[in-house]
């Protein structure tokens, strides 16, 4: 039997919690991210009060800089500890498949002088269709087509674009660029981005509607990914038979691989929390795991170097973390993590080389406190450990700390 009979694992996407020991090796706008920390700077700049995290343990985190997050608690009803990253990157993909038991040696391709010509002539030439020049870049997903989607709706060029991770990007209005169309062009240059020099993590339809001055992104978002080079604990469970619930981008990460029940995109965080919820309930999950990615973190508040913004959406969190646990059984376990870091006070506009936080709890635990600091893959070690299957390729258990 397992010790516990539901696990649930919560992606805080990019909430870092300090830089790591190898932090300066990477570079942010060509300042190493030895100086970045995700949640002190935030706390610093504008103030954070996350009560709820709080009494977890998350302010008990030992951490090297003299910035605290939260006070810390002196009688938390959880565990808590930092894990740091051992897979070369700091992107959404080798952050949660480094969770998943992974060890990613290479890392996936980014463009930050935007996509070689190459790759852009392919594109026009399968699609018909002429690419914006200008476009061809890192860029906000909003301000890319606040920028160029009136020059679209007059030309039918295609707006493709970067971003901090390995992605590229095509935001075409649904009324000049119908979906199918959108979907086809994204198909095609997932099919030429499958090895280096372009070795992509996500090709990312991004339809939108509306009027020059007002334009808003649909939810007929596609991510199209690559699928993990090895098998991940999220396979192991589905071959022995286990639930698996995917909440949010998880099942685009993990191209569907592994994972048996997808509850669908996220509107928003507080969607997201709806859905996870909504599958904690579920007659059906009586047994397994469930993976939630909220992103709203990192897409609408890290990259745009909002602290005000970022504290506010960890306050909503915060706020809603009571409902996530009155969704408990006795015998769950709830684990709240991020994937890496993104700093809003930091240089540039990409993610940072952070530790990240760990925090668990079951209303079964007797005890609480801090674990050993310890890698990202030890959390897919111990679902394995709990649930008796292998654990992928790196990883150690603490199933045993907690009790």
């Amino acid at each position: 039997m397992p010790k516990f009979n539901r696990m649930h694992l919560v992606v805080l996407d990019s909430v870092g919690i300090g830089a790591a020991p190898d932090a300066n090796n990477f570079v942010n706008a060509g300042v190493p991210d030895g100086a970045s920390d995700t949640l002190g700077h935030i706390s610093k700049a504008v103030g954070l009060n996350v009560p709820n995290m709080a009494k977890l343990g998350l302010g008990n985190i030992p951490r090297e800089q003299a910035l605290k997050t939260v006070p810390a608690e002196s009688n938390p009803t959880g565990y808590a500890t930092k894990l740091e990253e051992v897979s070369l990157g700091k992107d959404t993909m080798t952050g949660h498949w480094e969770i998943m038991g992974l060890n990613i040696t290479e890392p996936f391709d980014t463009f930050w002088n935007g996509f070689p010509e190459e790759i852009l002539t392919k594109i026009e030439e399968f699609s018909g269709r002429k690419v914006i020049r200008e476009a061809n870049k890192p860029y906000s997903g909003t301000a890319v087509i606040d920028d160029f989607g009136p020059r679209q709706m007059e030309t039918g060029e295609l707006i493709i674009y970067t971003s901090a991770d390995p992605v590229l990007q095509i935001a075409a209005h649904e009324d000049i660029i119908p979906l199918d169309e959108l979907y086809r062009i994204c198909e095609y240059a997932r099919s030429i981005t499958l090895e280096r020099p372009a070795l992509l993590g996500r090709i990312i339809a991004r339809p939108y509607v509306g009027d020059p001055g007002n334009f808003t992104r649909t939810a007929n978002r596609r991510d199209l990914a690559v699928s993990p080079f090895a098998p991940t604990v999220l396979d192991k469970l589905n071959e022995a038979g286990i639930d698996t619930y995917a909440v949010g981008k998880i099942n685009d990460i993990f191209n569907g691989a592994g994972i048996n029940h997808d509850m669908g995109h996220n509107k928003s965080n507080s969607h997201g929390i709806d859905n996870l919820i909504k599958a904690m309930k579920s007659e059906e999950f009586k047994h397994g795991f469930s993976f939630t990615n909220l992103v709203d973190f990192d897409a609408l508040y890290g990259h745009r170097r909002d602290p005000h913004g970022y504290r506010d959406c960890l306050h909503e969190f915060d706020e809603r973390l009571p409902e996530i646990i009155a969704a408990m059984k006795e015998d769950d376990l709830l684990m709240i993590t991020a994937d890496h870091g993104n700093d809003p006070t930091y240089a540039g506009t990409d993610h940072t080389r952070e530790y990240i936080p760990f925090l668990a709890y079951s209303p079964s635990f007797k005890g609480s406190g801090l674990l050993p600091v310890g890698h990202f893959a030890d959390i897919s070690a111990t679902v394995a450990d709990n649930f008796g299957v292998e654990k992928a390729m790196i990883g150690e258990s603490f199933l045993d700390k907690l009790v």
